[in-house]
């Protein structure tokens, strides 16, 4: 079973960027899918961005332009920049696979504010 363990999240004011890394122990498989979820106080977790095996990337529309995934199969680890951030993007960060077979991880909490 995979471990995830996200870190990176903080506060900052809205127009401010963040990267969020995601680590999967013992490994990831390159051949993964995987994406990044968040959820914010009240509301249901939901998904982000996706990165899929030959580094295609999907992403939600309030977010698109503003996050990159990435990943880095060597270090079992995904990325997400996050720039011109919004109180909105206010939340949970969550990674997973796609679909989110393994366990969830702690977060990170990503807190935009003035």
């Amino acid at each position: 079973q995979v471990q995830l363990v996200e870190s990176g999240g903080g506060l900052v004011q809205p127009g401010g960027s963040l990267t969020l890394s995601c680590t999967g122990s013992p490994s990831i498989p390159r051949t993964t899918p995987m994406g990044w979820y968040r959820q914010a106080p009240g509301k249901q977790r939901e998904l982000v961005a996706r990165i899929f095996r030959g580094g295609a990337s999907v992403y939600k529309d309030s977010v698109e332009g503003r996050f990159t995934i990435s990943r880095d199969n060597a270090k079992n680890t995904v990325y997400l920049q996050m720039n011109s951030l919004k109180p909105e993007d206010t939340a949970v960060y969550y990674c997973n696979a796609l679909p989110p077979d393994y366990k969830w991880g702690q977060g990170t909490q990503v807190t935009v504010s003035a």
